[in-house]
């Protein structure tokens, strides 16, 4: 599937949630979401760029934008990993990736020589009317839920 490009429309979705929580993307349409792919929850990345983007809720709320992480990973492995650091954004289940295929952030990988299927490091900015404003590919996690933030805030 090819990947969610600036203009698009942002596929809904409907996901199971940390906290047992329903998450839609259509339930935050009039508000500015940040959505960020990420493969695997308790790995050094992951854990990273969630605290980050955790760190910065205050200011997010600020600006009425919310932050959804999304991962293949169970609503039981995301309730355990937002405990175990004490995370505050809101964390999508996708363990069939469907979503993740739609938004074309399933892809093939390559560690040592192995291909595997993963989770491409992705974050979209998606405007108060569904549009992707921003993409940011193969995150690099140091300063990036503060680089996220600074975009928002220049669509709020």
């Amino acid at each position: 599937m090819e990947q969610i490009k600036p203009g698009d429309q942002a596929p809904d979705f409907d996901l199971p949630g940390s906290g047992g929580i329903a998450i839609s993307l259509a339930a935050h349409r009039g508000r500015i979401v940040v959505l960020f792919f990420y493969p695997k929850d308790d790995t050094s990345g992951c854990t990273a760029e969630a605290i980050g983007f955790s760190g910065l809720k205050p200011q997010f709320d600020a600006i009425d934008a919310v932050v959804i992480g999304m991962s293949p990973d169970s609503v039981r492995s995301h309730d355990k990993f937002r405990a175990k650091h004490d995370l505050t954004v809101d964390l999508a289940s996708d363990e069939d990736k469907k979503v993740l295929q739609t938004y074309g952030v399933w892809v093939e990988k390559s560690m040592y020589g192995r291909k595997y299927m993963g989770v491409e490091r992705t974050t979209l900015l998606i405007d108060r009317e569904g549009k992707v404003a921003r993409v940011w590919n193969k995150v690099k996690v140091p300063g990036h839920a503060a680089e996220v933030l600074e975009a928002a805030r220049a669509l709020a």
